[in-house]
């Protein structure tokens, strides 16, 4: 199996007021805010363009689903489906179905302190 998680991918967080957030941390700390938040671009040690999504949730989404906890991380990752696989085998809970993008696929599992996490193969 290739590597696992190659890198992070995302921080998602709930907020009360996620505009209000996303203004605080664009005047004060020179985010570049938009609808979903802030896109870090980045390259890799290969060189390959790369991003890291930084995004505030109102405190009642059910995107964090199961998971009662206040944030959710997402990791970069090779080969999801394989990846799905061998969680599964060792016992990983997942949650739901891989999704199919053109910007990447994503997964979900959960971890042993309840936090959902979300699997990125990204199309960079």
């Amino acid at each position: 199996m290739k590597k696992r998680v190659t890198g992070i991918g995302g921080l998602f967080f709930k907020t009360a007021d996620p505009e209000a957030t996303k203004d605080w941390y664009k005047k004060h700390l020179g985010f570049n805010t938009d609808d979903y938040g802030c896109t870090f671009w980045w390259k890799d040690k290969d060189g390959n363009k790369c991003s890291t999504q930084w995004s505030p949730f109102k405190q009642d989404t059910d995107y964090f689903n199961p998971s009662k906890k206040e944030c959710m991380f997402n990791y970069r990752v090779e080969n999801l489906a394989e990846l799905l696989e061998v969680l599964k085998a060792e016992g990983v809970t997942i949650v739901g179905d891989m999704e199919v993008y053109d910007y990447g696929k994503f997964g979900w599992i959960m971890d042993n302190d309840g936090h959902k996490i979300e699997l990125w193969e990204p199309v960079d």
